[in-house]
């Protein structure tokens, strides 16, 4: 079986069936990892915009590294960024507190949605390079240095990030308040 280095190298030599390979190899990675940040629906669009990113700058990728896959979440999160940039702001969700407060058919459905929304600050509270190598070590199963390869920083600096964002989620209130645990 041919490395992912190997395939971009022989598409750039006109083997456009390579690079096909590559994107099949990747692309239940890649999708998964943008549905998780926009959603199922625009993680489709965000997709195409990437496999046609990474057919557009192969020339550049780095084929001492046999495996694409960090490179392509750096393709990926890239286009994300400019998917962001596009979308207008959101409006506010109007006031819900009223409706149906008296009779409440799903306690267990208001748990989760509560720990949920507690992650979710916790996370918010992170840096933007905290939370990105915790996400892509944690939830894409990456390596450190891999993430590093992602945010093109040093496997060093991945590495501060990561215990940064580790630390910070065991002293986030919101995390103590999930464990029920103090807070130092």
């Amino acid at each position: 079986m041919s490395s992912d280095a190997e395939l971009i190298g022989r598409s750039l030599r006109g083997d456009t069936d390579a690079f096909v390979e590559v994107i099949s190899r990747h692309e239940a990675a890649i999708g998964n990892y943008l549905a998780r940040r926009v959603g199922r629906q625009a993680a489709e669009d965000v997709l195409g915009d990437v496999w046609v990113a990474a057919y557009e700058s192969r020339a550049s990728y780095d084929s001492s590294y046999p495996e694409a896959r960090p490179w392509l979440y750096g393709v990926a999160l890239n286009r994300l960024r400019r998917h962001w940039r596009s979308e207008p702001a959101e409006e506010p969700a109007s006031d819900l507190t009223g409706v149906a407060s008296d009779w409440d058919p799903w306690p267990a459905v208001d748990a989760r949605v509560d720990t949920q929304a507690l992650l979710r600050r916790a996370l918010a509270r992170l840096k933007p390079d905290e939370r990105e190598v915790l996400g892509l070590v944690a939830w894409e199963d990456l390596t450190v240095a891999e993430a590093g390869r992602v945010l093109d920083i040093p496997a060093g600096t991945a590495r501060r990030l990561l215990h940064q964002a580790r630390k910070a989620l065991r002293e986030a209130p919101e995390v103590a308040a999930l464990l029920q645990v103090p807070t130092t």
